[in-house]
């Protein structure tokens, strides 16, 4: 059997590495992207403008794997998260009679819930990561896989004792994340006593702005580590993150965080206008919403906007770090919320199972 796997951007690669090994072990050939030469670094652009600039390299990353369809006759093409390009790619295997799966569900339980029939048009099944993702698609296509981080991050914290008084301080990966997000996260740290703090670094563009930051804020006992994000959380007693989906990988992890997240104006006031379909923006409050309707006891606070300040972060996690009644409660709660993620035999397992069907 063989199989077209393609993953657009570096999470997509982490799952998809993981599934060309369970394949190879099913006797499955793969290929993806890198064996046709492009590297999937180059693909992560985001923006209009920078989209716009590039494509060119699109359209030949399109073509060239149009024509890997044709020549090389795959059984199935297999596509991870990226629905900009990776759809268009699947409509073109399934116009071809190649049978089709994409991994990750677009984000319509947020918005553009328009896009489901093209989305349904253009495969064949769809493996989704949240359970109540199948439900918003047509009876029969959409299946529920559980995520694939709860394998991971399990593995990690099983691995790593926590450090009491560790703070874990994800600012975010991009440098406009960094320079809204950090400084009051710094400031939050100052008002907590006996803490130390770690701050993963994206990229090395992200510890200049980090390293940065830090000698003009006078914050003490904090280091900088090259990535080692999941590291860190599975070691943290406590955790500020900016949103996305570090967020999720610290609730599987156990580790009492609060979401924090700061945009412009404008972006703040198109989301509230358009974005109507859910109340929150953690993955785990959003699963927590969507499966278990009327409670409100959230796994993760979230400081948003204008109720992002350091006094309402260190008093949230002072109470933790002070009251172990407090963190217990936090932490059955993440607990609850994490068990909604995962599936007997593991999320990859399943996937694989959908590829090699038939």
């Amino acid at each position: 059997m063989k199989a077209l796997l393609l993953a657009g951007e570096q999470s997509g690669m982490i799952y998809a590495e993981a599934l060309k090994a369970i394949l190879a072990q099913k006797g499955v050939e793969t290929r993806g992207f890198a064996d046709y030469g492009f590297n999937v670094s180059d693909m992560a652009v985001m923006g209009i403008l920078p989209v716009i600039m590039k494509l060119p390299y699109f359209l030949r990353v399109i073509r060239t794997m149009k024509r890997a369809m044709i020549e090389w006759r795959p059984d199935v093409v297999c596509t991870v998260d990226y629905p900009g390009m990776n759809l268009k790619l699947s409509a073109y295997a399934k116009s071809l009679g190649i049978r089709t799966v994409h991994v990750v569900s677009p984000q319509v339980w947020a918005w553009k819930k328009g896009r489901i029939p093209r989305i349904e048009r253009s495969l064949d099944s769809l493996m989704c990561f949240f359970p109540f993702e199948p439900a918003l698609y047509k009876p029969g296509f959409a299946h529920f896989a559980g995520h694939p981080l709860c394998e991971m991050a399990e593995a990690d914290a099983s691995a790593r004792p926590r450090e009491k008084g560790l703070v874990a301080i994800l600012p975010g990966s991009r440098l406009g994340e960094i320079s809204r997000n950090l400084p009051v996260m710094l400031e939050a740290l100052g008002k907590l006593k006996g803490v130390r703090a770690e701050i993963p670094a994206a990229n090395p563009a992200a510890r200049k702005a980090i390293e940065a930051m830090l000698a003009t804020s006078g914050a003490k006992n904090c280091t900088i580590l090259d990535g080692n994000a999941r590291s860190i959380l599975a070691r943290a007693e406590v955790a500020a993150v900016a949103s996305g989906t570090a967020t999720l990988e610290a609730a599987l992890l156990k580790c009492p965080t609060v979401l924090v997240y700061r945009v412009n104006a404008l972006f703040a006031f198109l989301a509230r206008r358009f974005i109507k379909e859910i109340k929150h923006v953690g993955l785990a409050n959003i699963v927590w919403e969507k499966m278990v309707p009327g409670n409100e006891d959230y796994p993760m606070p979230e400081l948003l906007q204008e109720d992002f300040t350091a006094e309402a972060l260190a008093s949230l996690l002072g109470e933790w770090l002070e009251n172990p009644d407090a963190k217990a409660r936090i932490v059955a709660r993440l607990e609850a919320a994490c068990a909604l993620l995962r599936t007997e035999g593991g999320a990859l397992e399943r996937i694989a199972r959908e590829i090699t069907k038939g």
